[in-house]
């Protein structure tokens, strides 16, 4: 796993460390059930505060894409294809709302989709 941190980037390290954790997840470079390193361990690579990375790992796992399962350690909970079909599944139901609130037929709404695809 190849994450680096600019000590002095606008973004908080804590930041820095999920979202590359995140992409990597969403990339499938990580794959569901996939161990990540120890808090410790990856504090001390990346030279950071064992807190810096645990609000990192605590972040992804209140977004269910990692779980934390005590001594065990911390693995990847999602894989590339749920997090694609959890977006999916939102921008659907957000287009059958605006599609309702406009007062759209259900075949309106396919053919907004069919031309958008």
């Amino acid at each position: 796993m190849d994450i680096t941190v600019d000590p002095v980037g606008l973004t908080p390290p804590y930041e820095q460390v999920r979202s590359q954790i995140e992409a990597l997840i969403r990339a499938g470079e990580l794959a569901r059930g996939t161990r990540l390193p120890t808090v410790r361990q990856l504090s001390l690579d990346l030279g950071l505060a064992v807190n810096t990375v645990a609000r990192a790992y605590k972040e992804l796992e209140a977004d269910h894409l990692v779980e934390t399962r005590g001594r065990n350690g911390t693995f990847v909970l999602a894989s590339r294809s749920q997090i694609d079909d959890a977006a999916t599944h939102t921008a659907a139901v957000k287009l059958a709302q605006a599609a309702r609130e406009a007062g759209l037929s259900f075949a309106e709404a396919t053919e907004i989709l069919q031309r958008a695809w």
